[in-house]
């Protein structure tokens, strides 16, 4: 069994990005950016929800391209549009019986890449084995928050925790 790992970079105040989707304050380079990019190359399968998904095509990502070339990519969604020929598998539920199907058949880690209602959600369900925050040194007030909606989440513990010069925080929660 593989584990699924929900690695992302959050505000001081529990926000994924800013209103409207703004993720323009988050760091893009340095250390935590290098570190973050090394565990990248670790993960095999990763699974998003649709605004995720939606959201890369801002940058030149196209409906039906993977944004994880070296990965399975699973979009989470019932109304994404994408051309029959595609490099992603589009589900339209996720529930226990497929996640322990795709714990047990996925080649390495499990990249929950996001966002936060789907982390909510597989948070809800028991499934999400760690946790990476990229704890970035900002206060965003309002946005997407780390694990949508969700008030209980039950108990996390700390299991590492590396500061950058930079002011960031690497946090490692399990299960």
């Amino acid at each position: 069994m593989h584990p699924i790992i929900y690695d992302v970079a959050v505000s001081l105040d529990g926000f994924i990005a800013g209103p409207s989707g703004d993720v323009s304050k988050f760091t893009y380079e340095g250390a935590v950016v290098d570190d973050y990019q090394g565990r990248m190359a670790d993960y095999r399968t990763a699974i998003m929800g649709r605004s995720t998904y939606e959201f890369g095509y801002q940058f030149g990502l196209q409906s039906g391209q993977n944004p994880y070339r070296h990965m399975r990519t699973i979009v989470l969604s019932k109304t994404l549009e994408c051309p029959l020929k595609r490099e992603i598998e589009i589900w339209d539920t996720l529930d226990m019986t497929n996640v322990e199907d795709l714990k047990a058949t996925a080649k390495g880690p499990i990249y929950l890449c996001g966002g936060g209602a789907l982390a909510g959600s597989l948070l809800r369900m028991g499934v999400i084995d760690e946790v990476r925050l990229k704890r970035t040194p900002i206060v965003l007030g309002s946005g997407v928050s780390l694990f949508g909606k969700t008030s209980d989440i039950g108990r996390l513990k700390c299991s590492g925790v590396k500061l950058y010069d930079s002011g960031h925080v690497l946090e490692t929660l399990t299960a």
